[in-house]
């Protein structure tokens, strides 16, 4: 790669460290940048999953004062995340990539759906446990969030487009909180899926050093400005901008 290669992938990787933060699907403006710049598919993969991880854990820390009160979340659905990152990682080196391509538009458009009945969604849950008298309460989520979550972590750790529209609408439905908080939460798990992923790959693949390097450098900067930008988003503007990110995704996928 010259150095106009790199500054180029530093560059995309910036603003895939942004859209990560604010929302997800980053990986759409790197990965097919890696492709353009004659990077092989897998190893462009591989790389882009390495590259992105410190801008997702750059994401999280400037998102911790969203994350007050969040610590046993964190905890059982981090879990989750790292064994669904795990899992989809293995996949990605295993399986042919016509096994996901088939359902990723799928999922990323089961996400944006989420996202926009959320409110409508959680109320009905939240009446539905006043009504069973279940607990209630910042720490309780409801049983399918825990293998979801492993299922949006093996997605991440498999490509990682739109994750984070599908964490922010599982959770959206599923946790008595604010969009900004959920966001939080969301980088968070973002960043365990990609650190994870990371490290799987550093372990039983090729990586190509000088482009992670570039990419870990944008997608950190980009991250600052992103954990600002979303935190100030009024509920409206998030899911607009949520969605609309989605509706992306999915064009870009079917092309």
């Amino acid at each position: 790669m010259s150095w106009a290669d790199l500054l180029l992938i530093a560059l995309a990787g910036a603003g895939a460290g942004f859209i990560n933060t604010v929302v997800g699907s980053g990986t759409l403006i790197t990965f097919p940048t890696l492709l353009a710049l004659g990077l092989p598919p897998v190893l462009a993969n591989v790389t882009n999953s390495v590259g992105l991880a410190p801008g997702s854990l750059a994401g999280a820390l400037a998102s911790r004062q969203d994350l007050h009160g969040q610590r046993s979340r964190i905890l059982r659905y981090g879990l989750a995340s790292l064994i669904g990152a795990v899992a989809g990682a293995l996949l990605l080196l295993r399986l042919p990539s016509s096994v996901f391509d088939a359902v990723v538009p799928a999922l990323i458009g089961l996400g944006c759906l989420l996202v926009l009945l959320g409110p409508v969604l959680s109320r009905r849950v939240a009446a539905r446990r006043e009504r069973l008298g279940l607990p209630h309460g910042p720490a309780v989520g409801p049983a399918w969030l825990f293998p979801t979550i492993i299922g949006t972590g093996a997605y991440g750790g498999y490509f990682g487009a739109a994750q984070g529209v599908l964490l922010i609408g599982v959770m959206g439905v599923a946790l008595p909180e604010t969009l900004a908080r959920i966001n939080g939460l969301k980088n968070v798990l973002s960043g365990i899926v990609n650190a994870t992923a990371g490290v799987v790959f550093i372990v039983v693949s090729r990586v190509d050093w000088s482009v992670a390097a570039a990419l870990a450098l944008g997608s950190v900067l980009g991250a600052q400005g992103g954990a600002r930008v979303g935190r100030r988003l009024p509920p409206v503007v998030y899911r607009v901008v949520i969605v609309a990110v989605g509706v992306v995704a999915i064009v870009n996928l079917l092309r």
